[in-house]
């Protein structure tokens, strides 16, 4: 029997379909995520398919004039094609209003990366629908990130070995993969994985509900990023398709109970895997951790059921597996309750705790005085570092746990010198201080190409969060969390030599104290935490970190006091 008949590396836990009482909770289920805005409008689904028709006619013009440069005849350069193809919450068809289109340009064997960066680049750079665009050439996979018609899109670019790449192709075929590089391997998994997901699942209409109630449940609890060390989209996924082909005949209700037990009590490291690892013709590597010890080293490893299989959550720490564990561990109860009537699924969507959780917090500040495109670059290179840093500080012994915050803030002020700049970055990112930046203007989507803002200097600001779960039963100790920030510091001042201006780019990490974070973290209802009295005031401070001076006004010193000198 095929192993898509039976669904998944074991046999079902139960066959049994959905009982009235389950009916009737799945149905208030999709109720409540319509209630939540978790489906768009037909008009925005009309949009996002227009842009991608768009996309798709700039493809074929893209590998046409690169065709033409390489002296191809018109013929030859028209039929090499190139195709576009969606992959991640898009082609799973878990989108919501907003979300941005993960979408892969497959180009025949003539067109190199470095045409994509450059004539593509220039194509959608002549379009009057695009409004943003931060090429990453260095990324680990190159990615073109643009805003188009208003709808965020992630483009990426694969080359196959093949002259020709028809509107017909698929790219189910392992053999496709042959003679490729791996930044080309790993751009091509995305479409192969979402594409395999979809075809190992018992129900793609249960799938997808329950997959949006977890990417809801995920996104509200702050658990949803790979880049910070919590899945990403495509693992949530492949832990909802496994509980799928679990539970075949069951509905979504009954699937999110299911999902929220089965997993909490899961024997991590032991895999989550939708079908067996499967060999292939490629000398590449498949995870495996009796062999690499790098997968063994994987804590909660979720595997992906396209050649060549890799770990989806190789980013999980030790601090943030305890995190998916704890929600786990509240989303059982839960949903407990809701099968017992004595709640119902707007509770399971309730928002994070995060900025009231911790006593300390640590802020990474990535500041750019120049363009925002400059600035895109500059921030997400030190967002896709955050998670080593988190690495570093769950190592020292005084501290718990290390939760990095999932999503960043970003902010933007003009200003007229260096002494209003300096004034905007000293005073960003603390309660105290912040009433200091009213003077300035900030820069906003609605108002950065007005007349007064266009063509002023502007200084860009992006701040990232981490909770600090400090042991405080061990008072004669300080923890010195200076080592590991300045090891951060430096690895991301020298990523590449332009990030070496320190006129133009700047990176400050400074703890914070609870009842100092900024403002802006907290929503309009909120209520602020606020400064307790504490007659064991003596005992508090040997979990307080040593002071050092300002960042980046010292040498060498990375980390910035909350508080003003």
């Amino acid at each position: 029997m095929n192993y898509q008949k039976i669904y998944g590396i074991t046999g079902p836990v139960s066959t049994a379909g959905p009982t009235a009482a389950e009916n009737k909770l799945n149905d208030e289920l999709i109720q409540e995520l319509k209630k939540e805005g978790s489906f768009e409008s037909e008009q925005e689904t009309a949009n996002r398919v227009k842009v991608l028709k768009i996309l798709q006619d700039l493809a074929h013009e893209f590998v046409y004039r690169v065709a033409k440069k390489k002296n191809m005849s018109d013929g030859m350069a028209r039929d090499a094609g190139g195709k576009i193809f969606t992959y991640g919450s898009y082609r799973l068809g878990v989108h919501g209003p907003g979300s941005d289109i993960d979408t892969l340009v497959v180009v025949p064997k003539h067109v190199l990366r470095e045409d994509f960066f450059a004539v593509f680049d220039e194509l959608l750079r002549l379009r009057p629908e695009l409004e943003e665009i931060a090429p990453v050439p260095d990324a680990f996979v190159p990615i073109i990130k643009i805003k188009f018609s208003g709808i965020s899109i992630d483009l990426i670019c694969a080359r196959l070995d093949l002259a020709q790449i028809p509107q017909s192709l698929t790219l189910s075929d392992p053999n496709l993969l042959r003679n490729l590089d791996e930044k080309d391997l790993r751009a091509l998994n995305g479409t192969r994985v979402t594409d395999e997901i979809l075809e190992l699942v018992p129900k793609p209409i249960v799938f997808r509900i329950a997959l949006r109630a977890i990417k809801l449940w995920a996104n509200r609890r702050a658990i949803y990023a790979n880049v910070f060390g919590f899945p990403g989209g495509v693992a949530w996924a492949m832990l909802v398709a496994r509980i799928c082909q679990l539970y075949p005949n069951a509905c979504s209700a009954v699937v999110l109970n299911r999902f929220f037990k089965i997993l909490s009590e899961w024997k991590w490291p032991q895999p989550v895997v939708l079908k067996p690892i499967e060999d292939g013709p490629l000398q590449v590597r498949v995870w495996n951790p009796k062999i690499y010890a790098q997968d063994r080293s994987h804590r909660m490893p979720v595997i992906t059921p396209a050649y060549p299989s890799m770990c989806a959550t190789h980013n999980i720490t030790e601090s943030t597996k305890k995190v998916i564990l704890e929600e786990l561990e509240n989303g059982i109860q839960i949903t407990n309750d809701i099968f017992s009537n004595k709640k119902t699924w707007s509770d399971l969507f309730n928002k994070h705790n995060f900025f009231y959780k911790y006593k300390f917090y640590l802020t990474v500040m990535a500041s750019t005085r120049g363009s925002d495109e400059e600035h895109l670059k500059w921030s997400g290179m030190v967002e896709s570092k955050v998670r080593l840093l988190v690495l570093k500080l769950e190592a020292l012994a005084g501290i718990k746990l290390a939760h990095p915050y999932t999503k960043p803030f970003e902010a933007a002020f003009t200003y007229s010198n260096e002494e209003e700049s300096r004034e905007i970055l000293d005073n960003y990112g603390s309660f105290k201080t912040e009433e200091q930046l009213n003077k300035y203007q900030r820069v906003t989507d609605d108002n950065k190409d007005t007349d007064g803002i266009k063509d002023k200097q502007k200084c860009y600001i992006t701040t990232m969060y981490i909770g600090l779960d400090v042991n405080v039963e061990e008072k004669k100790e300080k923890i010195d969390i200076h080592v590991p920030c300045n090891e951060f510091f430096n690895l991301c001042r020298h990523f590449n030599e332009e990030y070496q201006n320190s006129n133009k780019y700047s990176l400050v990490i400074k703890y914070v104290k609870q009842y100092d974070l900024p403002s802006e973290v907290y929503e309009l209802g909120e209520s602020r935490p606020v400064k307790k009295k504490s007659k064991r005031r003596k005992q508090d401070k040997s979990a307080e970190f040593p002071k050092r001076a300002k960042g980046e006004t010292a040498p060498g010193s990375s980390i910035a006091e909350a508080t003003q000198a």
